[in-house]
């Protein structure tokens, strides 16, 4: 048996969430609804207009979201990933651990600046996101652990690695390792811009294909260069085995490998999108590795979805999956 049912790699954000207005965003000349990849000074131009603005930290980042899920469920994970010796990478591995994740924390830290993710959440729950990768932007082959990889049930990558070299590198690597160990892959394609202007690079990350991908509607549309349905679906069995694709509102759609599934949405009142995706693959991802069929864990995963967007934040309370949990075993 597997020590860890999944290891993920991917970017160290120290999340900074605010309630914005659109106004904002127009002040700020920030598009909305997507992920901006931005510099220092830039980040901290951001938060200065935003000073009035009260908001709440996190350790966060994609992967780092449903690596910590997976976790809470009652999962066995572990995520590589960069910080810096500051004061944010230390609350970052501190937030780790205290989630139950295990992690590359024993690896030296280097000077510098660890990455930080400014979130701007407007009335509509949409979220738009200014990244400074900061250090993490240097994460490479050095920060994976082969021993903890190969002792998996599930290598899981974010698609946001796809914009550094090293990082790219580094996701191409624990792939090839995982594959050769027996370890089944996944990738979420992570942001619409990324398949806009990082397409190339995210099939060089997929390579020959991998076990299971996960996209919602707009990146799976983009990354198949169409617009039907069907024809997406029909893209999308060419790169990978299995795949989710999340619709917001309208569910989900699971392929299987031999039969789509339809998940029903869980009708909520959203008040806050960030991270919803993140908690549907982490929570996907439990429910595989402890041998359920797809349908039951799409099942958890929209449940739990649904319950994260009614609140502010990447992430719920371990109180609050593990009651979600009960109602499917």
């Amino acid at each position: 048996m597997a020590k860890y049912h999944v290891y993920g790699i991917g970017n160290a954000l120290v999340d900074m969430e605010y309630e914005v207005n659109v106004s904002d965003l127009e002040a700020l000349g920030i598009d909305k609804g997507v992920m901006t990849l931005v510099d220092e000074d830039h980040q901290l131009k951001i938060m200065d207009h935003l000073a009035a603005h009260p908001h709440q930290r996190s350790s966060g980042g994609s992967a780092a979201n449903s690596i910590i899920a997976v976790s809470q469920f009652g999962g066995a994970s572990f995520y590589s990933c960069k910080v810096a010796a500051d004061e944010l990478g230390h609350f970052y591995m501190k937030d780790l651990l205290d989630g139950g994740v295990d992690t590359n924390h024993h690896t030296e830290k280097e000077q510098g600046h660890t990455g930080r993710c400014v979130v701007l959440v407007t009335p509509d729950s949409d979220r738009t996101l200014c990244t400074f990768l900061g250090i993490s932007g240097e994460l490479s082959t050095k920060e994976l652990i082969e021993e903890a990889l190969r002792d998996s049930q599930y290598f899981y990558t974010e698609g946001y690695l796809v914009t550094s070299d090293a990082a790219r590198c580094a996701s191409i690597k624990a792939k090839c390792i995982a594959e050769s160990a027996g370890v089944k892959t996944a990738i979420s394609l992570s942001d619409p811009n990324m398949v806009k202007f990082f397409k190339a690079g995210l099939l060089e990350m997929i390579g020959s294909g991998v076990d299971l991908l996960f996209a919602n509607e707009d990146e799976a549309k983009g990354m198949a260069g169409a617009e039907e349905l069907h024809n997406v679906v029909d893209y999308l069995k060419t790169i990978s085995q299995e795949f989710v694709i999340t619709r917001g509102p309208k569910g989900a759609l699971i392929w299987d490998g031999q039969t789509l599934i339809d998940i029903d949405p869980v009708k909520v009142e959203a008040v806050d999108t960030v991270g919803a995706g993140d908690m549907f693959a982490g929570a996907f991802l439990y429910g595989l590795s402890q041998g359920w069929d797809r349908r039951r864990a799409g099942n958890l995963a929209a449940a739990a979805a649904a319950k994260l967007v009614t609140s502010l934040g990447p992430r719920i309370p371990a109180v609050e999956t593990q009651a979600i949990l009960k109602r499917f075993v």
